[in-house]
């Protein structure tokens, strides 16, 4: 935010910087007025994914398990407010159900709860959670992104039985808000043209991602509308930062 706005400081900005602004009610910047967005890179889905034991086998049995068992469901979260647990509170809200979050220190500690069993269900970024799916240790009921991922092509999504459903993580550059024009659409098309090639492309399928390629315009706009989605679903779930 104070570092000179020469093009020669930049910050990887993300999922969380849009939860964040309305997760904690005091920061000392404002994301969206403080930082200058300039290129997207790239976005990866999640996976609802359930301990095999888990009766149900999709998403729709589900749904009717966690209504006829309100409040006895454990949804396992990287911690309070962190993607899996605002993905998990979006579904909740638009499926109608009440799943209980269960927070730990970091997405690592809930899967192991998770496979044990002591929780019956997650929202976790599928570069984490694909091998277990694999080796069938968990069971995908389907990714949270608008499409089906490439890694789980027989996996559905979310948005298939509760439409309009998606949540998935996104990466992109940012500069301080003062940056000229010109430097940040030279770093814009440089970087779009990085997203291009075919062995960038193929590392980020490798971790589970899909390219994002947008001017600088459009990624402002996308950021404002990420931080307007997520704050609705964080004051209506009242979730507050620990």
């Amino acid at each position: 935010m104070r570092a000179p706005p020469d093009g020669y400081t930049l910050i990887v900005v993300g999922t969380t910087n849009a939860i964040n602004a309305t997760l904690y009610d005091k920061l000392n910047f404002n994301f969206i007025r403080d930082i200058a967005p300039v290129a997207s890179i790239m976005r990866i889905t999640a996976v609802m994914v359930v301990n095999p034991s888990f009766p149900a086998k999709t998403v729709p049995e589900f749904i009717a398990y966690a209504k006829a068992n309100p409040g006895k469901i454990n949804m396992a979260t990287a911690g309070v407010g962190s993607p899996p647990h605002v993905y998990g509170e979006l579904f909740n809200a638009m499926a109608g159900v009440d799943l209980i979050p269960v927070h730990y220190r970091g997405g690592g500690p809930a899967l192991v709860d998770l496979l044990g069993g002591q929780a019956q269900v997650m929202f976790e970024g599928i570069t984490s959670s694909i091998e277990y799916v694999r080796a069938g240790k968990l069971r995908a009921l389907a990714v949270t992104s608008a499409t089906r991922s490439a890694a789980l092509p027989d996996v559905g999504t979310v948005g298939e039985f509760l439409p309009g459903y998606e949540a998935t993580a996104w990466f992109g550059i940012g500069a301080p808000i003062n940056t000229p024009a010109e430097i940040i659409d030279t770093l814009n098309r440089e970087i779009n043209a990085g997203l291009a090639d075919p062995t960038m492309q193929a590392r980020i399928a490798d971790l589970g991602g899909s390219p994002m390629t947008m001017t600088p315009a459009d990624f402002g706009k996308f950021i404002a509308d990420e931080t307007e989605k997520w704050g609705k679903v964080i004051r209506a779930a009242g979730i507050k930062a620990e």
